[in-house]
């Protein structure tokens, strides 16, 4: 079921152009009257001034309300959307005209237009974000005489980001026991051959392997490899930044924290998000399914009230499960949320920061040695940042996300086989 939203116009009166015309020919034919010394004009003067006197006993439209269906829509970049805006008034008014525009970055076209007072538009845009469609409302009241304007933002789209089709791989490490679709090192439920070993009582009889039983003429079963899931939750990095480089690098911590989402979610994993920087940090569980999808996306672009406000500049606890993996998506430019990363790391968690940033954020050409120096305190705080147990890898702009990724080390203990005597 769609939802309509419904707005109030809040208009400015003032005096109409049939009013204006008629004040014009009115002090025009006084001036006359004056310098030609005839009093005749007084006379064609008069109705016009009495017409004009009775603009104040003339009532303006009480009100006038703007609908829109659906008044929230949501589609990916270029996805094309419909939206109905219409404006009624509780009476009857001398005219009525409805115009209908959108912010830069989004693209209106007129589908129908059946009359003055309504329109529907077909909305698109190519790139992610929330955009507002504006609807200006112009008025006639009774008589003519006096006008009003106003505008409301009638219904607002939210874009999402396209992820990218391929899965990203996710940071390696000991994960919980729960039943999912990563292969550990553990012997466990699973169809992955691990080894051999001597029947002992208890042991499913399904698990029997017959014919190295009847070879050594002993019971022996079959041990599998343990298939778990994750708890994945992406830590996305909503700072104010520099203009230049470091603002265009973070139109790709979205992308990012989609493509990582939608890889998890596709593996069976839980998802969850957490959003650093802004007046009010939000945040969302971890949970599955693709509904989780779209409301990671909502929490990322701050629509909706599916996700949850926090206070102080670290992650909530309530946020990041006990064994989650933590992928940040961040400048590092701001020294909180490197203070966040190392404060998830302290309470045992794996944490990988993806460097969106891969040049200078200096809008202007530096010197060379500047540059150099640059990417030597870069590299610096690589080193730093992985003695304490955060790993960064850097994301190229002409760079997959998921060949980034592959580049994060394995943080599993090395479990030791059982020896088959």
């Amino acid at each position: 079921m769609t939802e309509t939203r419904h707005t109030d116009v809040e208009l400015r009166w003032r005096a109409s152009p049939l009013a204006g015309a008629i004040a014009t020919c009115a002090a025009a034919a006084l001036a006359a009257a004056v310098i030609g010394q005839r009093w005749q004009l007084v006379a064609f003067a008069a109705p016009l001034l009495g017409v004009l006197c009775s603009a104040s006993w003339q009532r303006p439209v009480p009100a006038i309300r703007v609908h829109a269906q659906p008044g929230s829509q949501r589609c990916f970049e270029a996805e094309q959307v419909r939206v109905n805006v219409w404006a009624v008034t509780q009476h009857d008014a001398a005219a009525l005209d409805l115009a209908v525009s959108a912010v830069a970055g989004m693209r209106l076209k007129t589908c129908d237009a059946t009359s003055p007072g309504r329109q529907t538009v077909a909305a698109v845009a190519d790139r992610w974000g929330r955009y507002p469609i504006r609807a200006r409302v112009e008025v006639l009241a009774r008589g003519g005489l006096l006008a009003a304007a106003g505008a409301v933002d009638a219904a607002e789209v939210i874009v999402f980001p396209l992820a990218a089709p391929q899965l990203t791989p996710i940071p390696r490490t000991e994960l919980l026991d729960r039943l999912g679709t990563h292969l550990t090192r553990h012997i466990g439920p699973g169809v992955e051959y691990a080894d051999i070993r001597a029947y002992v009582p208890g042991d499913q009889l399904r698990t029997v392997n017959w014919p190295v039983s009847a070879r050594r003429a002993k019971l022996h079963v079959t041990q599998r490899l343990s298939d778990r899931a994750a708890d994945v939750v992406v830590l996305i990095d909503t700072y104010a930044q520099a203009p230049g480089p470091a603002t265009r690098a973070t139109e790709r911590i979205a992308r990012g924290a989609a493509q990582v989402v939608q890889t998890a979610l596709r593996s069976g994993d839980r998802a969850g998000i957490v959003a650093l920087g802004g007046r009010r940090p939000r945040w969302l569980g971890a949970d599955i399914g693709q509904r989780q999808f779209y409301r990671v996306l909502d929490t990322v672009i701050g629509a909706g009230d599916v996700f949850e406000t926090t206070t102080g500049t670290l992650a909530p606890r309530a946020a990041v499960p006990p064994g989650a993996i933590v992928v940040a998506f961040s400048t590092l430019l701001e020294t909180e949320f490197a203070l966040a990363l190392i404060d998830l790391r302290k309470r045992g968690h794996v944490v990988v920061a993806v460097d969106v940033l891969d040049r200078s954020p200096f809008e202007e050409q530096q010197d060379p040695l500047v540059e150099r120096m640059w990417e030597l305190q870069r590299s610096a705080m690589y080193r730093d940042m992985a003695t304490v147990g955060v790993d960064v890898v850097a994301w190229r702009e002409d760079r997959a996300l998921d060949e980034s990724m592959r580049l994060v080390p394995d943080r599993r203990r090395q479990v030791p086989r059982a020896v088959t005597r």
